[in-house]
């Protein structure tokens, strides 16, 4: 079910918040991040301003202050209920007060309200959170600030939250009224050799000779049209290590925040004769959004991206294709081997598909996959492909979770304000590899990447044994670990207890099985704590259990023990870190007199993409909402701007949220789009008018799409024509003693080798399936066919380069 979507408007209302400052501290691979947000309110009476905004999803949000005009004022981490009573019981005597809050549905959208603030006053806000960088698949080390966040949907049937009134208010990027202002500062053992990002960044600049420092700023003038992307590269930087941190000292020994805790970074090493092999059994689940919001230029990388998918998969694997709005779809009724028919089948039903199934339900069509029986001897693979604009986030984690042993799940965030929550727990909780396309990035190199990590052998029997000096014993705090990839980081926090001198050493061993082979690394650390870290690590680990214990009270659900619940509101309030049953709460008690007169609620825009934009010429913003069966809405999952309701002791209540706006005419019964979507057929122009020429397809794709499911390319006008000759051309050089297939397939491979160097990774697999065919054909004159393709497209490929 749909809330709303549309063009927000926002009734040329004043917009408190003026201006949002963000100060980025990088240290080697764990990011802390301070925002200060300015308000101002300049108009006649009293405000409550309300923002909903996107913070990475596992952010550990530690810090929340206020101040206005001399006076700062510390928030307190407190159980929800209590808080949401205290900030509603100081307005309703006239107080200022803060509160921030964590959505219950989705750990990547917080609420910030900033209550009573006077006529004319200013107030400053303070944000404070620590997260860590994600390892890409080119090794660099990703910081992702979220500018745009997306209406997320709702689907029917689906639990919100418990009560609360705040909705998102959203509007174009263009129209954002509050400035952003960035910095980041780099530091590391390793030399930062380059930082790169999609938005226009000032020149980096270097604090020390052997760069290991840097400062880097956002050029002036961001328009909130994307997130702020961070790609930070160090020289060598996959070396294992271990941190060390000393507890705070005014807590007691023997709890989290009172004891050292250790942060390791495993990156484990595999046998070179194992990765240089390539799995040829497995079951391939490509499961593909199309809801209103993938439309356009998203939905089109998606389906080459499956193009150059289904050429790769190796024979003898098995494969199928679902695709899913507010309804699902699949190719084949189950999953089938891949051969040429099924290839060929699957191929014509993808070049078919559009953006045009509504909604954003995932959960229906996971749980039909799941309830396939799994393929004896073929390992599933799932790669789910999504912009992320899901309002049941922690519902759709949890059923990977609880579906985790029997395949891993490889997942891509597409577009701006993906959900980072969604897309990095689903490969976190499935065992896979979690991958984001922004901006110009191409999505084929980075689902290639994640192919190559699904098609190693999978590393079971996983262990880690610690190995410390007596008197010193630990406790892991971190899931344990369930997958193991080539290159690929794997974080560990453990909270060690007890006394041991500072000269002393641990060891940490990792076990796990390869392909049948028992391997082994070993990390040696020192004990002594690492100096000027604050309590970085310790949030982090914090972070880590809070997230681990809220899974745990999901899958209890429904029972009536309520120790995990509080377990998560004690540990949040020990460590001052944010969770789904906490918020942080301050109050002004320093205001000696009650503000006077009714309080007026402002909702701050956030940005958001539009995937089918309203014509500019149109003139007029538009409030749409398509409503049908109303679910008890998420409080921050709405976004048409609602005046706060109070009763008559002007104390407000907070439950569930009714948004009612008249559904348009032009609408057909039953329809439901995409939160954040305006349907095209809404629009009074004609969709001939909007719809752009074709550009020609990709070389490279056109060369792609010839190949055959065994890995050979056939001799033919449409194998002429994308390597840019005629027929004739081809054919004539052509030995006569080879086998057209032959003869195709080397000229296929020196194009790909000659012209398309730079996008190597993603036609490297399905080269390799054409290698393997052509020695399968033992064919003679393989040097005078490479020596003949050469002179033919003018390049110099050697045979040993080929391969064959």
């Amino acid at each position: 079910m749909v809330n709303c979507c549309g063009l927000l408007n926002t009734n040329k209302e004043p917009v408190p918040l003026k201006s949002v400052e963000v100060e980025l501290e990088v240290r080697d691979h764990v990011a802390t991040v301070v925002s200060t947000l300015h308000y101002e309110n300049k108009e006649d009476k009293p405000l409550e301003a309300v923002f909903v905004f996107p913070l990475p999803g596992d952010a550990a949000v530690c810090h929340f202050s206020a101040k206005i005009g001399q006076i700062h004022i510390v928030a307190e981490v407190k159980e929800k209920k209590e808080a949401r009573e205290e900030y509603d019981d100081a307005l309703s005597s006239g107080q200022q007060a803060f509160l921030l809050e964590e959505s219950e549905q989705s750990p990547d959208i917080f609420s910030l309200s900033v209550g009573s603030l006077p006529p004319g006053e200013s107030a400053s806000i303070r944000l404070e959170y620590v997260t860590e960088l994600a390892v890409q698949a080119d090794e660099g080390l990703r910081f992702c600030l979220p500018a745009v966040l997306n209406p997320r949907y709702q689907p029917q049937g689906s639990g919100g939250s418990e009560g609360g009134n705040v909705q998102v208010t959203s509007v174009p990027a263009s129209l954002v009224p509050y400035s952003l202002s960035f910095s980041a500062r780099v530091s590391s053992p390793r030399p930062v050799s380059k930082v790169e990002s999609s938005c226009p960044l000032d020149p980096l600049q270097y604090l020390k000779t052997e760069q290991t420092q840097a400062t880097v700023k956002l050029a002036a003038g961001h328009k909130f049209d994307r997130d702020v992307e961070l790609l930070i590269y160090y020289k060598d930087a996959h070396q294992p290590t271990a941190v060390v941190e000393a507890g705070q000292a005014s807590s007691q020994p023997g709890t989290l925040m009172g004891d050292p805790v250790v942060m390791l970074s495993l990156y484990p090493e595999f046998p070179p004769a194992v990765m240089s092999s390539v799995a040829s059994c497995a079951e391939f689940v490509f499961l593909l959004d199309r809801s209103g919001s993938m439309s356009g230029a998203r939905i089109k990388s998606a389906t080459d991206t499956l193009l150059l998918l289904l050429k790769s998969i190796p024979l003898g694997c098995y494969f199928n294709i679902y695709s899913f709005g507010s309804s699902y779809e699949h190719i084949f009724p189950k999953s089938v081997e891949y051969n040429q028919k099924t290839m060929d089948e699957a191929l014509k039903n993808v070049e078919e598909m559009k953006a045009n199934l509504g909604g954003t339900e995932i959960l229906k069509p996971l749980k039909h996959i799941y309830s396939q029986p799994c393929i004896p001897n073929q390992p599933r693979q799932i790669f789910v492909f999504t912009d992320g604009a899901v309002g049941n986030t922690k519902e759709v984690i949890n059923l990977v979770k609880h579906n985790s042993g029997s395949h891993r799940c490889f997942s891509f965030g597409i577009g701006e304000g993906a959900s980072s929550a969604l897309i990095n727990g689903l490969a976190k909780e499935g065992g896979g590899h979690a991958q984001f396309i922004t901006g110009m990035d191409r999505m084929q190199p980075k689902v290639m990447q994640s192919l190559r990590f699904a098609l190693q052998p999978a590393v079971v029997d996983i262990s880690v044994k610690w190995d410390l000096p007596k008197g010193v014993s630990v406790t892991v705090l971190s899931p344990p670990i369930t997958a193991l990839f080539q290159g690929q980081r794997s974080l560990v926090y453990a909270q060690l207890t007890g006394q041991s001198s500072e000269a002393s050493e641990g060891c940490v061993t990792v076990k796990y099985s390869l392909a049948g082979h028992p391997s082994q690394n070993q990390l040696h650390f020192s004990l002594k704590p690492a100096e000027d870290t604050g309590l970085t690590v310790h949030r982090l680990a914090a972070r880590t259990l809070i997230r681990s214990l809220e899974m745990e009270e999901r899958e209890r659900k429904g029972e009536e023990d309520g120790g995990v619940k509080k377990k998560v509101v004690e540990l949040s309030v020990q460590s001052g870190v944010s969770s789904a049953f906490t918020a942080f709460i301050a109050v002004n008690k320093d205001n000696s007199e009650a503000i006077q007169g009714p309080l007026v609620r402002r909702n701050v825009p956030t940005p958001r993409m539009m995937a089918c934009s309203m014509p500019k010429s149109c003139g007029v913003p538009v409030i749409t909402q398509m409503m049908g069966y109303m679910p008890r809405p998420d409080p921050m999952s709405c976004g048409v701007p609602v005046m706060a309701l109070k009763n008559s002791c002007n104390k407000r209540r907070r439950g569930p949220m009714s948004c009612a706006a008249p559904v348009m005419d032009t609408m057909d019964k039953g329809t439901t789009f995409d939160a954040g979507d305006v349907p095209c057929s809404l629009n009074a122009f004609s969709s001939e008018r909007r719809l752009p020429k074709q550009p020609p397809r990709d070389p490279l794709l056109q060369l792609v799409s010839l190949q055959k499911a065994a890995g050979c390319w056939v001799l033919d006008p449409a194998l002429a024509a994308a390597l840019g000759k005629t027929s004739e051309e081809v054919e004539r050089p052509k030995p006569a003693s080879v086998n057209q297939e032959v003869w195709a397939t080397i000229l296929a491979l020196i194009w790909l080798h000659g012209f398309k160097m730079d996008a190597q990774e993603e036609w490297e697999l399905l080269a390799m399936k054409a290698v393997s065919w052509l020695r399968a054909q033992k064919a003679s004159c393989v040097t005078e066919c490479v020596e003949a393709g050469n002179a033919l497209l003018g390049c110099n490929v050697q045979k040993d380069t080929l391969g064959i």
